[in-house]
């Protein structure tokens, strides 16, 4: 039997025959765990990227054309985007963790404390207000929506939703305190 070329076998991954994948997978899977491997210096890290490589192969099947370079090229190519995009999420996570780790030196604490009562209080006051209020406290308070983004959701302007977060923190004010 007459051995498929890896450009033959994704021509017909991109064409649809998705189970032609499984013999690009056994040709390849070894070599890109340690590909990732020998960056990332993490089995569990490789092993994901892996993973995530063959799912992009199947999401990215049309952007492959053996006419412009090999299949080895472009797994190749879609491996160092995929590492590239990994390196970039754990700098972001690594900043979030470092700045959490500054805070409490640059932040002295403060000696009001929150009880368990207080959420559950404000929880309370937050159910007992209108669905229009409590959807845009929700919205910008919660969710973290800026005004334009409401306003264009409800098709108002930007000033008319100041106005209604402001009347419903108003309200919902009130509520709590009378809890």
């Amino acid at each position: 039997m007459t051995k498929l070329t890896d450009e033959l076998l994704m021509n017909k991954v991109r064409e649809g025959q998705l189970a032609d994948l499984a013999e690009l997978f056994e040709r390849y899977h070894v070599l890109l765990y340690n590909f990732f491997l020998r960056l990332t210096d993490d089995r569990i890290v490789s092993e994901d990227l892996t993973q995530n490589l063959f799912y992009r192969i199947l999401r990215y099947r049309h952007t492959f054309n053996d006419r412009t370079g090999t299949f080895k090229s472009w797994i190749y190519q879609l491996a160092r985007n995929l590492h590239a995009d990994y390196c970039k999420k754990e700098r972001k996570t690594a900043d979030v963790f470092k700045q959490l780790k500054e805070e409490p030196e640059d932040i002295p604490l403060s000696k009001e404390r929150y009880q368990e009562d207080d959420f559950e209080k404000l929880r309370k006051a937050l159910g007992s207000l209108g669905p229009v209020n409590r959807e845009l406290i929700v919205l910008n308070r919660i969710e973290g929506l800026k005004y334009a983004e409401i306003a264009k959701m409800k098709d108002i302007s930007i000033g008319t939703v100041k106005v209604q977060v402001h009347r419903a923190i108003k309200e919902l004010r009130n509520l709590y305190f009378k809890l």
